[in-house]
């Protein structure tokens, strides 16, 4: 409807005023009185406390309070536990040590918290962080994912000396081993994705205050699920009825998964402004965030593919080592191997398929959902071993996709792993992308490659993930003013994606309402009734499905008072073009008069309730499936092992779009993440003293302009029939199609000199060697 609706390239109503530096960011939010918190964290992977000495710190100029573990436990508060039903090999219950506020025993991993100092200022906080005095007996400490998984490895927990945590088992094992047995050829591979940051704009901070008059907390804080920050710190930590506690979250400078509900600061920023009685703000710094926050992704895949004597894929086998890090403090830590198991039987007909994944504790940060949340990683394990089976084949890996896919016609599909596929044009999608990248010219780019002393390499990819889950409703109100404006309030938070400009554009196309005459409300516990936050590509799918389902109630009641208005049948008025109108005449009212007089009673049918507030709490029937196809072209400089992109192509399908603009803004955002992480992010740890060696820019390499080319990006939207909405949810989708796109493209620019085999990132350096490597069967010397 109009320049505003469903589908419009609508510039983001959010940015005049954050360009203008008129945002309002966690470390914008500042109280009167308020004092300052730095958190002691250890130097050590792993160590006994053997005594911690406060007193100078306490003593020191402007310090209010040092707080310790056992000041924490002496007050009687709780911690969040892991609840997801998972066991060990034997069926034994899964091992999932909760993640204590401050440490009072054993440090696990470098960054673990084990002192508060709250002070007057954050400088004098800082100051008498250097005088305490922690005594560790260091330990031995295990940082790597496959060392973790080996016999005889330092155990992280005595109670758990194996470093298993649990087991996750999904598909038919029995049904996959006979594929195997039958299989003409089967392909092995091993594939390693590593460890990541989010690194978003902003640092995470948290705010706590406490109103002794009404016994009442709130904290402001960057957190992606403001209402499950509120019931998990009112029920698992300070054992209050949610009334008692307040959730405001305002602009967030980034999040990508990683600000979520489950940190010790938001805790520990509360408890300590109760016990002052005066706000108490702590404010992550760039070069702590690295040890104060979740990571992402870290995993090992074995992986299988069986193939008959036509190449026709039979059956999928994947042994999986997950690295959860040294505490499952919440489900969080459970869900990105949880999450990947799905579709990593990609956008092909495998009929048989088995997965076991291990979750493994180590000495180092929990990890938890980043971007993706696993499904990057499970269609980079299927997408590289493709690709690899080519290779080993002898055909051409374009083609084997093709022989492979699932067509339009065998929809919707019961993958083998779980996952309903309801729709897709997968090899439309391959057919646009081949076209848009000019794969049929690429030969001659890789020739005048070669002319320069470089070489090139061409990846293609099919993306499929798992998107907007059935678990967990989301919420959407509509909220009119006397004077006919109107306020929409949501439950889930938005990070930057443009929520504002795609709600209102939602609510523009149900209601013909005029953007300038809409307030946009998140984030707020006490303003917003109810919401399960952002995360996963749902809120559009849920959050804007919500919210259209509340404009149906908006109108059926004001056909109503229309109707009263208009001396006619309710059943004879139409809504339309933002009008309620008397079928066959002239004789209508816009919607904002309707709204006006639904708070004039003498105006209202008998019997009926003034104003005009509805709200709709949803859940979908079944999750969605967003896909693609990814086409990336690099160079690799032979002397150097440098790695540039060169074309990027992407055809999408996240079913309904309704905002072209901010679609292609998300694909960008996600490519890149994908990009980084191949090509130069990781966090690294020495592997015998445990340190983390990447806690600052300095050495944790991070994609710049000049890292990406130019993006090609067409829709093929299929939308699908299980919201109101048929989207299918976008947010993550640049990530899981670019991981696997980047890789490939270097592995096939790499072949022409006979490397086989490297893991990301695919740094200079790394890629340098594997060259070298690849001459030693030549003698050294020089390439063909």
């Amino acid at each position: 409807m109009g320049k505003y609706g469903i589908g419009q390239p609508v510039l983001r109503f959010e940015d005049p005023r954050l360009l203008r530096g008129q945002g309002r960011y966690i470390n914008d939010v500042n109280l009167p009185g308020q004092a300052h918190a730095v958190l002691l964290r250890s130097p050590h992977a792993h160590a006994r406390i053997r005594s911690i000495e406060v007193a100078a710190a306490r003593a020191a100029p402007g310090v209010i309070a040092v707080y310790t573990g056992a000041d924490y436990a002496a007050d009687g508060l709780g911690m969040p536990r892991a609840t997801m039903p998972r066991k060990r090999g034997d069926g034994s219950p899964m091992f999932a040590p909760q993640r204590p506020a401050l440490v009072t025993d054993r440090v696990r991993y470098v960054g673990d918290p084990v002192a508060m100092i709250v002070a007057e200022t954050l400088a004098q906080a800082k100051d008498a962080a250097e005088l305490i005095e922690v005594d560790y007996e260091p330990l031995p400490s295990v940082t790597d994912t496959a060392q973790a998984a080996s016999p005889g490895a330092p155990a992280v927990w005595d109670e758990c000396p194996d470093n298993v945590s649990n087991v996750v088992e999904r598909g038919n094992k029995a049904a996959t081993e006979a594929a195997f047995q039958k299989a003409a050829r089967v392909i092995r591979r091993r594939y390693v994705v590593t460890r990541v940051h989010a690194q978003y704009m902003e640092p995470r901070g948290a705010l706590g205050t406490y109103d002794p008059g009404e016994d009442r907390l709130t904290l402001y804080a960057d957190v992606q699920y403001p209402h499950r920050v509120r019931n998990m710190l009112a029920q698992s930590v300070f054992r209050i009825p949610e009334s008692k506690l307040r959730v405001i979250g305002g602009d967030v400078g980034g999040a990508f998964g990683t600000k979520g509900w489950q940190y010790v600061e938001h805790r520990l920023v509360l408890w300590a402004a109760r016990k002052l009685l005066r706000p108490v703000k702590w404010t992550c710094e760039r070069s702590e965030a690295v040890m104060a926050d979740e990571h992402g992704r870290d995993n090992i895949g074995d992986i299988e593919l069986a193939l008959d004597a036509d190449n026709r894929f039979i059956g999928l086998r994947l042994h999986m080592l997950a690295n959860l890090g040294a505490y499952i403090g919440s489900d969080r830590n459970l869900l990105t191997p949880f999450g990947q198991i799905g579709t990593v039987t990609g956008v092909y007909s495998i009929p048989a398929a088995y997965v076991h994944i291990t979750g493994l504790l180590s000495n180092t940060n929990p990890t938890a959902p980043y971007r993706g949340a696993g499904r990057p990683e499970a269609i980079y394990l299927i997408e590289r071993l493709i690709d690899d089976a080519a290779r080993e084949l002898g055909v051409d890996r374009i083609e084997l996709r093709r022989r492979n896919m699932l067509p339009s016609s065998a929809l919707p599909y019961q993958a083998p792993l779980g996952p309903y596929y309801d729709c897709g044009e997968f090899e439309k999608n391959l057919d646009m992308a081949l076209k848009l990248a000019d794969v049929a010219g690429f030969a001659a780019r890789r020739e005048e490659s070669r002319r320069r002393g470089k070489l090139r390499g061409l990846g293609v990819v099919n993306a499929i993930e798992q998107a907007a889950g059935t678990v967990q409703p989301e919420y959407a109100e509509i909220r009119f003013n006397p004077g006919g404006s109107a306020m929409m309030l949501l439950g889930t938070k938005a990070q930057g994606q443009g929520h504002e400009t795609m709600y209102k554009q939602i609510l523009h196309e149900r209601l013909g309402i005029d953007p300038a005459d809409v307030q946009f409300i998140d984030g707020d516990t006490d303003r917003v009734a109810f919401g399960m936050g952002t995360m996963g590509s749902r809120s559009t799918v849920l959050g804007g499905s919500a919210l259209w389902l509340a404009a149906d109630k908006v109108i059926e009641k004001g056909r109503k008072i229309a109707a009263h208005l208009l001396e006619a049948s309710a059943e004879d008025i139409e809504f339309a073009d933002g009008s309620f109108r008397v079928a066959g005449t002239d004789r209508a009212l816009a919607l904002k008069q309707v709204a006006m007089a639904a708070f004039q009673p003498a105006r209202l049918p008998p019997g009926m309730e003034g104003g005009l507030y509805e709200h709709t709490t949803y859940v979908p029937p079944k999750d969605t499936f967003p896909n693609g196809c990814h086409i990336c072209e690099v160079e690799i400089d032979r002397e150097t092992g440098h790695v540039q992109l060169v074309r990027y192509a992407v055809v999408d399908d996240v079913g309904t779009v309704i905002n072209p603009v901010g679609l292609k803004g998300q694909i960008h955002g996600g490519v890149a993440q994908g990009v980084g992480q191949i090509l130069m992010e990781r966090v690294v740890w020495d592997r015998e003293s445990g340190q983390l060696l990447t806690a600052s820019f300095q050495d944790y390499a991070m994609p710049r302009a000049d890292t990406l080319s130019n993006m090609e990006i067409q829709s093929n939207p299929v939308p699908t029939r299980f919201n109101p909405l048929g989207a299918k949810g976008a947010g993550e989708a640049g990530t899981v199609g670019a991981m696997p796109a980047v890789m490939n493209a270097i592995m096939d620019a790499l072949a022409e000199v006979g490397v086989t085999q490297l893991d990301m990132p695919a740094t200079p350096d790394r890629v340098w060697q594997a060259m070298q490597r690849a001459r030693v069967p030549n003698g050294g010397g020089p390439w063909p």
